[in-house]
């Protein structure tokens, strides 16, 4: 299905947010946000948008910098189902975004725009990306922070294979099942696993982590990036455990640790 009506379509933005979110601190979002990409941001009147609460603060922020097109209350927020939420939006005909898009194809551009990263990555939104391209609108990706290439840039794994697994089962024993299942795969292959886990259970993860994996596995954890308590650590599981051992109280409190209280994302690979 494509746009034949008289006006020309508007373009689909995909706006980058802070990594931030959640976070006790913020950075200053021209410190994260390039200009061209906040600029762009501000002349947007129409979006469609994980969480409109979290969109209005970002809004907010941008327009301490740049004057926005309307004001905040003005602006129009569609948000994504719950459901989308939930179970993804990435299988064909899951759900159909495509009357999401009526302003793009009356003309006005858009943004899509997830609580933190770049929409559809790790976040919903494919589902408005796939029903653009079929409705012939541009899709335009702006340029801001992606947690899981900086994790992989910063941790010395495979950045020629990777392959980024979403979320972990929260019971124990299927969690270690999985990990064995992913660290199989990294040690046969040398593809590098990412994976990311709500921050309160950052601890959890990271103890499955330790008890699970291979000594001579790496082990790599980022968190709180783009802020100045932010991260990188990457060593073989059997160097993190010795640490763990010297110092059992650190865990969550010391340097090298995954806080419960910052958005991490995990890396194993050899």
């Amino acid at each position: 299905m494509n746009n034949t009506s008289s006006n020309p379509a508007g373009r689909l933005f995909l706006v980058p947010a802070p990594l931030d979110f959640g976070c006790s601190q913020q950075a200053p979002v021209t410190d994260v946000i390039p200009s061209k990409t906040l600029l762009t941001a501000a002349g947007l009147r129409h979006w469609v948008c994980e969480n409109a609460k979290s969109t209005r603060a970002y809004l907010k922020r941008i327009g301490e910098h740049h004057p926005l097109a309307t004001p905040i209350q003005e602006q129009s927020l569609q948000e994504l189902p719950r459901a989308v939420h939930k179970k993804g939006d990435h299988q064909a005909g899951q759900f159909d975004a495509r009357p999401l898009l009526a302003p793009a194809l009356a003309g006005h551009d858009m943004g899509l725009i997830s609580e933190a990263g770049m929409p559809a990555v790790a976040d919903p939104g494919s589902s408005v990306v796939r029903a653009a391209h079929d409705l012939g609108i541009e899709v335009v990706a702006l340029t801001g922070p992606i947690s899981l290439l900086l994790t992989l840039a910063a941790s010395g794994l495979n950045g020629q294979n990777f392959a980024f697994v979403g979320y972990l089962p929260q019971d124990n024993g299927e969690r270690s099942q999985r990990l064995r299942e992913l660290e199989s795969l990294a040690l046969k292959t040398g593809q590098t696993q990412l994976f990311i886990e709500t921050p309160y259970r950052n601890q959890a993860l990271w103890q499955g982590l330790l008890h699970s994996l291979q000594p001579n596995t790496r082990l790599a954890i980022s968190y709180g990036l783009t802020l100045d308590q932010g991260k990188n650590r990457s060593k073989l599981v059997k160097d993190w455990r010795q640490q763990a051992h010297q110092d059992p109280k650190a865990a969550g409190k010391a340097k090298d640790f995954p806080p419960n209280d910052l958005p991490a994302v995990f890396g194993i690979g050899r």
